[in-house]
């Protein structure tokens, strides 16, 4: 068999694997789009709004386009095997773009490489990326120690930064001093963050509905709880459901295989992987639009029933919900009480500590740097100067090195909640901290956007009383930073013991209610009588 016809087989089994997981999802996903698509249109009847109030004001969207970073730099070009300057440009999309020159992107040529970071890690140490990256290379041959002391990327420069990418091409880059390699970095971890949790902060029936089809569908292969592959936008997503399935069957089939050197065959393992990713994606893009579009005709012809019997099928679904909640409401209590309740206290102990350094960390360094531009007024007496000063800290929230230290509070929650893993089976816990972290620079936007709208230094006019304003308009800012602070760290706290504690009810009731979903949509945790110091804010975050 020639290599042409080995590589059309392997297509045509990958494009079969994943129709296969599209086939399976799709129940799921028109089953939870017009749960979905019904509640949407009871909220817009019953015209519900967002109870919970800011004191900050809201910064509004930045501009698309906004360049967040723009350097030349050593970026390997695993194409070519040999390192390349390039001009990489970040933008407020977080993505990153590597063009041939800085000439090539200012006269607006396509970027040479074009990284989607979502699900990556951001690695300064060449040891932590041969260690992750020998850990997705299961090598059924074994390694010689003089092939494990090869370098997998020989280093032209002595700072290297690493994002890792458990499906795509991995992005690795030099730095000839640790600041630069260190700013690269901090913004590189930005990107990550965003890619990761951006599409699920929309609030669209849509993304509700194909998060609860994600969550259902690995809820019926036994997969209770957080999922570390819930990155990205839907492609991606549900790209990484068919990848899980079906990686373990490539490597059983392809690895055995290889021949060569250690390295190289890890270089072609990773390629091989990147190439199924592709296919995988693309199919993927094509079927979920259809069913998309399949689900969008459906609601339409929906609409006109639901909005003329709502009040029918709100009161058929309370009268089902009590139903629901008289099956499941005793095995609840006594999970809830048993295996939950007592551990609840030392959890909650545990991710205060850090949560709260985080906004304490972020509200210092708003602090510092006002006090730094009133001392600086006071020492120049400089209107224009001031004016700098104030438009250069809109941009704090954006500068990834001075707002890191803050992020880094955060993220010793990885070693605190280490006890999680074998009591409540939760062994990521990366989205509670890249969730915190994502509020903490929000926060941050809302502060220095209140701070403007409070103090124009256009509109001073004696200049010896703007030091005092500044300071006035400065402590406004924190009293309501800490009322906001206090609120989002509530709403942390509450999603984060849901997430934790979560997958131990489902899995005990799972056999309770798996007979319900043939009359009806599971009903929420937070509706039965359990303990009231567990109380989930929202209950579409804790569904059955």
């Amino acid at each position: 068999m020639s290599q042409g016809e080995a590589n059309s087989i392997l297509e045509k089994w990958i494009w079969g694997k994943t129709e296969a997981v599209i086939k399976n999802f799709s129940p799921h996903y028109r089953r939870q789009y017009a749960v979905a698509f019904c509640k949407h249109v009871q909220d817009e009847l019953e015209q519900h709004r967002d109870s919970q109030s800011r004191f900050l004001k809201t910064k509004p969207p930045a501009e698309a386009g906004t360049v967040l970073y723009e350097a030349e730099l050593l970026h390997f070009a695993e194409d070519l095997k040999k390192w390349k300057d390039r001009y990489v440009v970040i933008k407020n999309d977080y993505t990153v773009d590597c063009f041939e020159t800085k000439e090539a992107y200012q006269k607006g040529a396509s970027p040479k490489y074009h990284v989607l970071p979502a699900g990556g890690k951001v690695l300064t140490s060449e040891e932590d990326y041969n260690l992750l990256s020998d850990k997705h290379f299961p090598d059924p041959v074994g390694s010689s120690e003089k092939d494990v002391a090869q370098a997998f990327v020989q280093l032209p420069r002595e700072f290297p930064v690493y994002l890792w990418q458990p499906f795509a091409r991995h992005s690795c880059y030099c730095f000839p001093e640790p600041e630069a390699q260190r700013q690269f970095s901090a913004v590189l971890g930005d990107c990550v963050r965003h890619s990761n949790h951006d599409f699920l902060k929309q609030t669209t029936y849509e993304v509700e509905a194909f998060l609860e089809a994600i969550q259902f569908f690995r809820q019926e292969k036994g997969h209770y709880g957080t999922w570390e592959m819930i990155t990205g936008n839907e492609k991606e997503i549900l790209s990484n459901l068919v990848m899980e399935e079906l990686l373990p069957n490539l490597q059983t089939m392809i690895l055995p295989k290889m021949k060569g050197k250690r390295n190289d065959r890890k270089r072609a393992w990773f390629g091989i992987v990147e190439e199924t990713y592709g296919l995988v994606q693309q199919q993927v893009a094509e079927g979920l639009s259809t069913l998309k579009d399949e689900c969008r005709d459906f609601a339409k012809t929906l609409e006109g029933t639901i909005r003329s019997d709502m009040d029918q099928i709100l009161n058929s679904k309370n009268f089902l919900a009590g139903k629901i909640k008289a099956t499941v409401s005793e095995p609840a209590q006594k999970c809830c009480t048993e295996n939950i309740q007592p551990f609840l206290t030392s959890i909650l102990e545990e991710l205060m500590g850090p949560v709260s350094s985080g906004f304490t960390e972020v509200r210092s360094l708003f602090d510092k740097e006002v006090n730094e531009i009133i001392q600086d007024f006071q020492k120049t007496n400089d209107i224009t100067k001031l004016k700098e000063n104030v438009d250069q800290l809109m941009n704090l929230p954006f500068n990834s090195v001075k707002m890191e230290p803050c992020y880094l509070k955060v993220n010793l929650l990885q070693e605190l909640l280490q006890d999680l893993k074998s009591r409540f089976k939760v062994y990521h816990i990366d989205f509670v901290i890249q969730r915190t972290q994502n509020f903490m620079q929000e926060l941050m936007e809302n502060a220095v956007y209140t701070f403007e709208q409070l103090f124009s230094p256009s509109r001073q006019a004696d200049s010896a009383k703007v030091a005092t304003t500044i300071e006035k308009v400065k402590l406004r800012v924190l009293k309501q930073y800490d009322y906001d602070s206090s609120t989002i760290r509530k709403k942390i706290f509450q999603e984060a013991l849901v997430q934790i504690t979560l997958p131990t009810m489902q899995k005990t009731l799972a056999s309770t209610c798996k007979p319900l979903q043939t009359f009806a949509h599971p009903h929420s945790i937070s509706s039965l009588e359990i303990p009231s110091n567990w109380t989930p804010l929202d209950s579409n975050d804790c569904r059955l």
